[in-house]
């Protein structure tokens, strides 16, 4: 079969490797769909400790099971299936409320175990076990089936936040995860959705989602813009980029009673800010993290999807085969678009 290697930072080659084995209590997919993430960029570019080379990487996976190995139940041959990311140790109290992705000793499809930039791949045993394989129904398109796992992440990062109708949404970043938290926002019906950017290009693609305004933070300040527009400050502020200043920022724009979701992680040779915690303390305000997503959150994501409550096919600017990897991975970054799709048998 074809897989896309990873070697090493900025060494990635496509050729042929042994099509992985099916065994007991395994599942073995065909890949039809493999969204990039952001992450999978970094691991290109710069490599990660968690992902020994040589390595297949991809975990925004939809496919059809090829193979059904010997004790498992419950799975048929020809499903299309997605799988859920995090594989947790199954013992833990994380484990046990089925928050498999703050596990300890959890690990991954992608990084710990071969991923989906690959015509095949097995689905392992604990992840099998665990209920890691999603059937989608066969309306649904590979490519929009490979949002869900990116919008289960902005689901985990919502569910905090506790959206309504009378709340105003300010979201900065406006890339593909930024689109699918307005989207998000839409379906909580908010009152008012805001965008921020300092990237003109993006902003303009941020416009098909009808965010109610957008700002250009290269050219306005976009706290003082948005505490004038809010008449105080916003109800909700996603931070959907991985800038320190923007973390800050989220703060000062937060209204009385504000949630906040640090979304994006910052670099790990710089995650300090600087904030006023009176702030916090005497305007109760609530900041949350997320991080990846668990079983519940796909299943509403793809649910969100089926329903076309959430356009995945707006989300996907790109598609490439296998054989340009590099390119789509290299689009992926640039910012030109917002989700870009493998499709390894194109």
């Amino acid at each position: 079969m074809k897989a896309a290697v990873f070697e090493g930072p900025g060494k990635m080659e496509v050729k042929e490797v042994p099509q992985p084995s099916c065994g007991k209590g395994e599942v073995l997919i065909k890949v039809e769909a493999c969204a990039i993430c952001g992450t999978d960029i970094r691991i290109y570019r710069y490599g990660q400790k968690n992902v020994k080379p040589p390595h297949i990487i991809g975990h925004e996976i939809a496919g059809t099971v090829e193979k059904v190995g010997s004790g498992v139940d419950g799975i048929k041959t020809g499903e299309q299936v997605i799988l859920v990311t995090s594989v947790g140790c199954g013992k833990c109290k994380f484990c046990r409320k089925g928050w498999h992705n703050l596990c300890s000793n959890g690990v991954a499809i992608g990084y710990y175990y071969q991923g989906g930039f690959a015509q095949y791949m097995t689905v392992p045993e604990p992840a099998v076990s665990q209920g890691n394989i999603i059937p989608f129904p066969g309306k649904l398109s590979f490519v929009s089936a490979s949002i869900v796992e990116p919008l289960s992440c902005c689901i985990n990062g919502q569910d905090y936040l506790r959206i309504n109708s009378e709340d105003i949404v300010v979201i900065f970043g406006c890339g593909p995860i930024g689109c699918m938290h307005a989207e998000l926002a839409k379906v909580k019906t908010a009152e008012q959705i805001i965008m921020v950017d300092v990237d003109e290009k993006r902003l303009r693609m941020a416009e098909k989602f009808l965010p109610d305004i957008i700002i250009n933070s290269s050219e306005k300040d976009p706290v003082e813009e948005i505490i004038s527009i809010t008449d105080g400050g916003a109800d909700v502020i996603i931070v959907a980029c991985g800038v320190n200043k923007v973390q800050e920022q989220a703060i000062q724009v937060s209204n009385k009673k504000g949630r906040i979701s640090f979304f994006a992680g910052l670099p790990k040779d710089k995650p300090v800010i600087t904030l006023d915690s009176n702030i916090i303390h005497y305007e109760e305000i609530s900041i949350f993290g997320a991080f990846a997503s668990y079983e519940r959150q796909y299943r509403e994501a793809l649910e969100f999807i089926v329903d076309n409550k959430v356009n995945a096919e707006k989300i996907v600017t790109h598609r490439f085969p296998l054989e340009k990897i590099v390119e789509a991975i290299e689009a992926a970054g640039s910012g030109e678009g917002l989700k870009v799709v493998i499709e390894p048998w194109r």
